[in-house]
């Protein structure tokens, strides 16, 4: 019982979040979003790690989130903005990308499978993706490295779980 529930709440968990998202007036999410990822990448940004970011712009859409930005160096920070013309998308679905960040599942792998697509300057797409595999969870702020395995291992165990009752439900007869 408590195993269906666990699973049904990873797999719809993202499609409930979506609502909320869509209706976050997006200068909100902005804010939330810049102080995140600049706070997560301050010592690649103070080393210039993210410099080749500087007059480029990355997109980010998290489909069953309603999420998307692009994002860009100004004034050494990481921006985020709503209507420009992104260089190279990176789209993918919410459980998906949050086990990549965890290092929980190969971005690679998720490529081939196409749940993970990058779409546009694939230079520019190489490039984030050396920077993000460099990241060590160790380097994270504690409270979000902790957020985010133990997130990662919920939406883990809950894909498992679903994996297996669908197993299970194809020997069924109808």
């Amino acid at each position: 019982m408590f195993s269906q529930l666990h699973a049904h709440c990873v797999k719809k968990g993202p499609k409930i979040l979506g609502l909320p998202a869509s209706l976050t007036p997006f200068f909100v999410k902005k804010l939330l979003l810049q102080q995140l990822l600049n706070w997560q990448f301050r010592h690649s940004l103070a080393e210039g790690e993210l410099n080749f970011l500087e007059g480029r712009f990355l997109g980010i859409e998290i489909g069953d989130v309603n999420l998307t930005w692009v994002t860009t160096i100004q004034n050494g920070q990481l921006a985020v903005l709503q209507d420009a013309e992104a260089d190279v998308w990176f789209r993918g679905n919410a459980n998906d990308l949050l086990l990549v960040a965890a290092r929980k599942a190969d971005p690679d792998m998720l490529f081939f499978q196409r749940r993970l697509v990058i779409e546009g300057d694939t230079e520019l797409g190489l490039e984030v993706k050396n920077v993000m595999d460099a990241i060590e969870l160790d380097a994270m702020p504690t409270p979000l490295r902790t957020g985010l395995q133990q997130l990662a291992a919920f939406v883990e165990a809950g894909m498992t779980l679903d994996s297996k009752a669908a197993q299970a439900r194809a020997g069924d007869t109808c």
